[in-house]
């Protein structure tokens, strides 16, 4: 069978960080939302997305396929039910479409001509990017019990203090010394190559995934997951990173999502919950406002490329876009727009070319091309995001 993984309606609630991927592309948990069904299927998959991504994440239709909403993640009952589906039966969660078999092209769905098959158990789902560290704790257990099953974890070094060490899994090639691991709270995972550091104190959930750091004395709070390549020191409390990113230094990141290819200066802190315990409210790109959350804890949102300097401050419930560069005393405004160059004094337009400049040496240095395609999508979001910039 051919699965085909589509954005759904909550696209554009998970801005910034799929103006530059697909929703199936999000890391939460240990995987991305698309390693995860692929996992479970047994089966690669494609995308539809929007057409500027298209030649990065292109679609394979064929005569008979399942769509599948890459908002939802999959388990051992939604998968047997999808995989079970006939030409036009639908599986939903409510009013949201879950999956669909299909003929037909995807121009144009007609709900009303299939049989609607009703999926009324758990399942985890992400709507809005706070979604993606508020369940990343479940993400986290599901991934693990995926990843490590009928497996062995590579030993746990004599010189580290451990609680739960049966809830601890060790890929090959990863090192650990003189760490403290607790997973008395939830599993902990280390991925192929990774590296803790001497002194770290780590609570579980959390998951290290291949070729990533914990530095020396790092004190890490789950749910968080650092992903491939990325650099993590200092305090870190319920967040993402998807990979290819560094936070190398002291200073707190907490209840927040970090984007690839994105760099926090030492000593950058970022406030997770308001001096009045208030509710948090969002940049929301789709209504131009600021929107509830429903959440007292919620910090930094960076879309990919991002860079701040040393001791950038960020505000609770903090937006950054794509490809910004912040720095200089104070706090900046709590919504940073794509392509913004500055701080809390102002912001100026960050230029293309000079933009791509750092992109191609950033990712140069992990032998990773800064190819046209990725110009172009970044060419794209530059103008779609040209409105918020005041200059």
């Amino acid at each position: 069978m051919n699965y085909i993984l589509f954005d759904g309606p909550s696209r554009n609630n998970l801005l910034p960080f799929t103006y530059t991927r697909p929703v199936a592309d999000i890391r939460v948990g240990i995987l991305t939302i698309r390693e995860k069904w692929e996992n479970h299927l047994g089966s690669t998959t494609t995308t539809i997305t929007e057409d500027y991504l298209s030649e990065k994440y292109p679609m394979v239709e064929l005569d008979e396929n399942v769509m599948i909403n890459a908002s939802f993640m999959p388990n051992t009952k939604l998968v047997a039910i999808i995989k079970g589906l006939k030409e036009n039966q639908a599986v939903f969660s409510g009013e949201d479409v879950i999956a669909f078999f299909t003929k037909d092209s995807q121009e144009e769905v007609d709900f009303e001509n299939y049989k609607a098959i009703e999926y009324n158990d758990t399942v985890l789902k992400i709507e809005h990017t706070w979604d993606i560290f508020a369940i990343n704790g479940d993400a986290i257990q599901a991934d693990f019990d995926l990843l490590t099953q009928d497996r062995e974890s590579q030993p746990i070094s004599s010189t580290c203090n451990v609680l739960g060490a049966e809830h601890i899994f060790i890929e090959e090639g990863a090192t650990l010394e003189f760490a403290t691991l607790n997973a008395n709270s939830g599993p902990i995972y280390i991925g192929k190559d990774a590296e803790v550091m001497e002194g770290s104190l780590i609570r579980g959930p959390f998951a290290l995934c291949d070729h990533s750091t914990i530095k020396l004395g790092a004190k890490i709070y789950g749910p968080t997951t650092v992903g491939p390549h990325s650099k993590v020191g200092g305090e870190v409390n319920n967040s993402v990173i998807f990979g290819y990113s560094n936070k190398g230094h002291d200073g707190f990141l907490g209840n927040s999502v970090i984007g690839e290819w994105c760099n926090l200066g030492a000593d950058t802190n970022n406030s997770n919950l308001k001096n009045n315990y208030a509710e948090v409210r969002l940049w929301d790109y789709q209504t131009e406002g600021f929107a509830k959350t429903g959440l007292q804890f919620c910090g930094l949102m960076m879309g990919d490329h991002s860079k701040c300097g040393i001791n950038t401050m960020f505000n609770t419930g903090t937006v950054v876009g794509v490809s910004a560069n912040i720095f200089g005393s104070g706090f900046p405004r709590n919504f940073i727009p794509s392509f913004s160059w500055g701080g809390n004094s102002g912001f100026t337009t960050y230029l293309t070319n000079k933009a791509f400049e750092v992109a191609e040496v950033v990712m140069k240095r992990r032998d990773i091309e800064f190819s046209e395609v990725d110009k172009n999508i970044l060419e794209h979001v530059f103008e779609e995001t040209k409105k918020w910039r005041k200059s």
